[in-house]
């Protein structure tokens, strides 16, 4: 199985750790993971903002870049998200289609094709609450989502419930919007940041001592805020518990 690495921008360029973290997750699993080393991003940004046609460019180079692969993996929900259901200002070849289609979010990648039943190395003795992006669980469906009232399932939660140690603790509002949410964050600041100390609060009410995610744009968001509410809580990347992180 060939694999192809995809890291987010924000992540690049804020957070480099997370992706170290998840090459190194990727290949303990004996997979031939490579990183093209001209990527961009994936056009999101530009899509957000309704300039769907001028995400053209950058979207045709993600295919040019990873169209040789089996499966591309991304620690984001929100850029799998933007391949998978919305790299439209392209023409839809074969090419494009393969890289949609095989597209994955890690935590998809690792539940639903690698079917992972153990992380040996993986400890971590905390309470943990978890995040779940927008865009992957309400697009993606990487978990049950609590206003449609349906059956509880959670692929992070079953990963995370292999870690050593590790315990979850639950919020009120799980499923509620962080306010990040891309450029909304920039265009209505001050609403985003209601919402980002809401969740913090939420948060440091659950007892959590970390908080984690697979999606570190909203982790970014939410820990500013807390950090400016003065909670104590500490925000961890779920590539980086999985692949063995102790705190």
């Amino acid at each position: 199985m060939k694999v192809g690495l995809f890291v987010p921008c924000y992540v690049d360029m804020l957070h480099p750790e997370v992706g170290v973290a998840t090459l190194e997750l990727l290949e303990r699993f004996g997979l031939d993971v490579e990183y093209p080393q001209d990527q961009t991003c994936c056009g999101q940004p530009m899509v957000n903002t309704g300039c769907e046609k001028e995400a053209a460019a950058t979207e045709a180079l993600f295919v040019r870049n990873f169209e040789q692969y089996d499966y591309v993996v991304m620690p984001s929900g929100s850029c799998t998200n933007q391949v998978r259901n919305n790299m439209t200002a392209v023409e839809q070849t074969d090419a494009v289609k393969h890289v949609r289609s095989r597209t994955y979010e890690l935590v998809e990648f690792l539940h639903d094709v690698l079917k992972v039943e153990e992380f040996p190395w993986a400890e971590f003795p905390h309470k943990v609450a978890l995040h779940n992006n927008c865009n992957t669980l309400r697009n993606l469906r990487i978990a049950s989502m609590t206003e449609r009232r349906e059956e509880f399932f959670s692929k992070p939660i079953d990963l995370l419930s292999k870690v050593r140690g590790l315990e979850i603790v639950k919020l009120s509002r799980p499923d509620e919007c962080c306010g990040f949410g891309g450029t909304f964050s920039v265009f209505e600041e001050g609403i985003s940041a209601k919402m980002g100390h809401d969740k913090a609060m939420d948060q440091q009410a659950s007892g959590a001592q970390y908080v984690t995610s697979s999606d570190g744009s909203c982790l970014l968001h939410q820990e500013g805020c807390a950090r400016r509410a003065g909670t104590d809580v500490k925000y961890i990347h779920i590539a980086q518990i999985l692949n063995g992180a102790r705190a």
